[in-house]
C-alpha cells in the first residue's frame, strides 16, 4: 500500500498519520499569517502575475492550462512569460533562462514541455521572486506562475486552483494523513477553481483533457504508423490511470501499463528493461517524451493534449486583470 492509498480510498491507517496534519497545518497556518501581516516580505511584480495551482499534492492538470493561457492571451495579443521552480531540474546557475539548447535535467519537464510547445520566455529559479525579477527585465506583458499557490513571497493578481475532478482531496485531510496542502477552505479566495475531468461543482469552471494525434518520440511530428493499436503505455503524471483511461478512449488496446512517479527521470536501458516485449510500441505522455526524445526507439510514441475549458473562465480572468484586445 503506497502513501497515496491512503489519501484516496480513507483508509483508517492515516489516522496514525493526524499528529503530523495538525502540526503541519499550524506552520501553514503561521506562514500565511506572517505573510498577510507584512511581518515576512512579500514581492510584488511591476507585472501582472497569473498563478496557476492547487491545493492537493500531485498533477491536477496544470501545465495544460498553463498552456491554454499562453495561446489564448497570446491571440489577444499579449506577450507571456512564464516562471517556475523548475522541479525536478538542476541548472547550473540560477534563475535560469531556457533557450534551443536547454535540457529537460536542467530546467525540469513541465518548463521544458512549455517553452518547447509555445516557445514563450520561460525562466525557472527555486526563488520564484528571482525568476520574476528576471522575467521583467524581458519583453513580456504578464507572467504566468506554474504552481507556487503557497508561494506567499510572490503576490499574484489571479489565482487559479485545479481539480482534479475524479480523486477530488481524497480524504480531506492535510499532508502527511491526506493530500491537502492547504485546507479546502483556501478555495473561498482564490480567483477560479478548474475542475479537471470531473462534473464541476457551483463555482467550478469544467475543463477536459482534448488528445490530439498520437505522434513518435524521435521527431515529435510523425504519425503513428503502426500495423494496429496494441501499446505498452508509460506515464510518470500524478494520475497514471487518467492518461491509461484516455488512450483506452482513443481505441488504443493496452497490453501493459507502467504508471511512474511523476516527474520520472528515465533512460532507454531502464524502459527497455521494464517492457516485457520491446516490439510492442510505447505510448506515452507528453511530459515523459520530453525527456525521452534524444534516445527514443522508432516504435515510441506520445499522445499531446489540449485543455479544453469552459469560455466563462477566459472571460472572467480578462475581466479581473482588465485585459484589453492589443493584436
Amino acid at each position: 500500500m503506497t502513501i497515496q492509498d491512503l489519501w484516496y480510498t480513507k483508509d483508517p491507517k492515516a489516522k496514525l498519520l493526524y499528529p503530523l496534519s495538525g502540526l503541519f497545518g499550524l506552520i501553514t497556518k503561521a506562514r500565511k499569517f506572517l505573510y498577510q501581516k507584512k511581518i515576512l516580505k512579500s514581492y510584488r511584480s511591476s507585472k501582472p502575475v497569473v498563478v496557476v495551482g492547487n491545493i492537493s499534492v500531485g498533477g491536477n492538470g496544470k501545465t495544460p492550462i498553463v498552456i491554454y493561457l499562453i495561446e489564448e492571451l497570446t491571440k489577444l495579443g499579449y506577450k507571456v512569460g512564464v516562471v517556475s521552480r523548475g522541479y525536478g531540474g538542476k541548472a547550473s546557475y540560477y534563475p535560469f533562462k531556457l533557450d534551443q539548447e536547454s535540457l529537460p535535467g536542467e530546467c525540469g519537464d513541465e518548463p521544458y514541455m512549455i517553452y518547447k510547445r509555445c516557445k514563450c520566455p520561460v525562466v525557472v529559479d527555486p526563488n520564484r521572486e528571482n525568476a520574476l525579477r528576471l522575467m521583467e527585465k524581458l519583453d513580456v506583458d504578464l507572467i504566468i506562475s506554474d504552481d507556487g499557490l503557497q508561494r506567499y513571497s510572490m503576490e499574484r493578481d489571479y489565482e487559479i486552483v485545479v481539480v482534479d475532478g475524479q480523486r477530488r482531496f481524497g480524504n480531506g485531510v492535510l499532508l502527511p494523513a491526506g493530500p491537502l496542502r492547504e485546507p479546502i477552505e483556501r478555495l473561498k479566495s482564490v480567483d477560479a477553481i478548474i475542475n479537471n475531468g470531473g462534473k464541476p461543482l457551483k463555482g467550478e469552471y469544467a475543463m477536459i483533457l482534448k488528445p490530439r494525434e498520437v505522434v513518435k518520440v524521435s521527431d515529435f511530428q510523425s504519425p503513428y504508423d503502426e500495423e494496429n493499436k496494441n501499446v505498452t503505455a508509460l506515464a510518470g503524471i500524478g494520475n497514471p490511470q487518467r492518461f491509461f483511461n484516455t488512450l483506452t478512449n482513443q481505441g488504443f488496446n493496452i497490453v501493459e501499463t507502467h504508471p511512474c512517479s511523476d516527474h520520472a527521470n528515465y533512460d532507454q536501458t531502464s524502459i527497455l528493461a521494464a517492457v516485457k516485449d520491446v516490439s510492442i510500441p510505447i505510448v506515452m505522455t507528453e511530459k515523459d517524451a520530453v525527456k525521452c526524445q534524444s534516445f527514443a526507439c522508432k516504435n515510441w510514441y506520445f499522445l499531446p493534449v489540449d485543455a479544453i475549458i469552459a469560455p466563462e473562465f477566459l472571460q472572467h480572468l480578462i475581466a479581473k486583470l482588465d485585459l484589453k484586445v492589443k493584436s
